[in-house]
């Protein structure tokens, strides 16, 4: 545990923020868990409520924040929790479109500065178009300041009314490196000894493009070794995609929800983002970093995040898809360039340190006269 001061480094009462949290995305919460350890090292007080799954994955307790359990709600009880628990806060901060609605709700008209920093771009069809227009609209004019994870996100929250947007990354920890005896352990382990490996992660939800993924096995399924993919997270779609793949004899993997993401990707030959709304897919940071040649699909803040150092193809497009794995299979060359490309980028990338340093000059600007660094 972290001991958290009772004064700010230049002698001040110590700065007291919120964090609100919906359960989100492993993006998010890992950079939460992030934030909140910086902070806390730098005389800040951190309350951060979220459900209580949420504090036993990514421990924000133990960074040296006040966990506060809030489910992932928008109830009249769950307001009330959270307008409880930002009463004598200096600063709000929301993680994620629907905590910020329920946030904006809490604090009513308290002129509380409310930060809200948005990592993923959400979708809705049809009748819930517009209501998730009217959501992001009601959270981006009530928010002092949006940060926006990507240029996309910052455009999105202009349009939709904020009155000051700025571009923010959500740096996540640098992962560890792996040895050669492990990466062999985890092949054997995945049924993988002998053949190349594919990893995805994430959520099994539809806007991932899972779908299209098993569509694109069928374009590797005749080579000799067979590729095999493997699929890490759990999700409302996890039992038709197992149908599909036991059905149709697909080779591919799902072994559900994993805490070693650093280790399956050690061990693969290539990674696989078929789809994300997230700007900074957990997936693509750790992939980069573990040189590991990425496909993904074209999608938006993917581009920006990564460069040249993946191989994009449209969205939706299996056949695309399965064409750029079997090129990379076939081409080492490639594979190496792509993984000293992307070893590069990631190089580029706001560390932890910067990230918590560009939000704390937020905070400094919006809850003056409370200076801190």
């Amino acid at each position: 545990m972290i001991h958290v001061s009772s004064h700010s480094p230049h002698g001040q009462p110590p700065l007291r923020t919120v964090h609100v949290l919906g359960g989100g995305s492993a993006g998010s919460s890992t950079h939460v868990r992030s934030l909140a350890s910086g902070l806390v090292a730098r005389g800040v007080r951190v309350t951060v409520c979220a459900p209580t799954a949420a504090d036993l994955t990514y421990d924000f307790t133990g960074a040296g924040a006040r966990h506060v359990p809030v489910p992932r709600r928008s109830d009249p009880a769950t307001v009330a929790a959270l307008r409880l628990a930002t009463a004598d806060a200096d600063l709000v901060h929301a993680h994620g479109l629907h905590s910020a609605f329920r946030t904006v709700l809490a604090l009513g008209g308290r002129r509380t500065p409310l930060v809200v920093t948005w990592h993923n771009r959400e979708h809705a069809e049809g009748a819930r178009a517009h209501l998730l227009w009217l959501l992001e609209r009601r959270v981006a004019k009530a928010a002092t300041v949006v940060l926006g994870t990507s240029t996309d996100l910052v455009d999105r929250a202009r349009s939709r009314g904020a009155r000051d947007a700025r571009l923010a990354a959500a740096a996540l920890p640098v992962p560890r490196r792996v040895d050669l005896a492990q990466r062999e352990k985890t092949r054997a382990e995945l049924g993988a000894t002998g053949r190349p490996l594919l990893i995805a992660a994430g959520s099994l939800d539809g806007h991932r493009g899972y779908d299209t993924l098993l569509d694109a096995t069928r374009a590797w399924r005749r080579l000799d070794p067979v590729p095999l993919l493997v699929i890490a997270g759990d999700g409302p779609l996890r039992g038709a995609l197992r149908r599909r793949i036991d059905d149709e004899g697909l080779p591919a993997r799902l072994i559900g929800p994993r805490d070693d993401l650093t280790e399956l990707l050690a061990a693969a030959d290539l990674a696989l983002l078929p789809g994300s709304r997230e700007a900074r897919a957990v997936l693509v940071h750790e992939a980069l970093h573990a040189r590991v040649p990425f496909v993904a699909a074209d999608v938006d803040g993917i581009r920006e995040l990564v460069g040249d150092a993946a191989e994009l193809v449209p969205a939706g497009d299996a056949e695309a898809l399965g064409g750029a794995v079997l090129r990379l299979l076939a081409d080492a060359d490639r594979r190496e360039l792509l993984k000293d490309r992307g070893e590069s980028q990631a190089a580029t990338w706001p560390t932890e340190d910067e990230t918590v340093a560009q939000v704390l000059s937020v905070y400094d600007e919006l809850t003056k006269p409370f200076p801190f660094s």
